[in-house]
């Protein structure tokens, strides 16, 4: 499951996808609350978008819940089947793209997979504070047409023009958690693994 995201977001792309939500900006934030990173991986702390009013802000947290029993792993995918968000805490993550694994070996082909017709999008996640601070999680669905081959989960992918619906959520949208149609996403190489790739993955 998605543990490694990329985000090389330009401020004005950002701007622009919180204009195509209909969403406007609480706080001063600039570029430096959104800084580049080429792999942000599980524990890091990264800036997320939450709902401030009618408006929104970017708030630092980190990535993964602290784990309900001692020694367990942090809760950084959530399920989203048949969960009723409404009453919850959502949050975005903004993202540039987000990579999953392929291959027995190690180092696995690393696939790079970002949204066709946008530089920027948005993963719909939950947070929460707990004993360590804020923290987030990333909502997990069925596979959509182009993840299906490389994974038999994936991330739940939002477009700018659907962030305040799921910020907003006033009622249980399943559409929203649903996989995005074939061709939404772009698929390529971002690291070739030890072992050969299949051509059935090969784009």
């Amino acid at each position: 499951m998605c543990n490694d995201y990329e985000r090389h977001i330009e401020w004005a792309a950002y701007e622009k996808a919180l204009a195509e939500a209909g969403l406007g900006t609480t706080s001063a934030a600039g570029p430096a609350d959104l800084t580049p990173a080429d792999d942000v991986r599980v524990g890091a702390l990264a800036p997320i978008i939450v709902a401030s009013g009618n408006a929104v802000e970017l708030a630092p947290m980190r990535w993964g819940f602290t784990p309900q029993r001692a020694g367990g792993p942090p809760v950084f995918n959530f399920k989203s089947e048949n969960r009723d968000f409404t009453g919850s805490r959502r949050c975005l993550i903004p993202a540039s793209a987000f990579f999953e694994f392929t291959g027995k070996a190690s180092p696995k082909t690393k696939w790079r997979f970002d949204l066709a017709d946008s530089p920027v999008f948005a993963v719909a996640g939950l947070w929460r504070e707990d004993d360590k601070g804020p923290a987030f999680t990333m909502l997990t669905t069925s596979p959509g047409p182009d993840v299906a081959p490389y994974h038999d989960r994936q991330i739940v992918v939002l477009p700018p023009a659907r962030w305040g619906e799921w910020l907003y959520l006033a009622a249980p949208d399943p559409a929203l958690v649903a996989p995005l149609p074939a061709g939404s996403l772009t698929v390529r190489i971002a690291r070739q693994g030890k072992d050969p790739v299949p051509a059935e993955l090969v784009p």
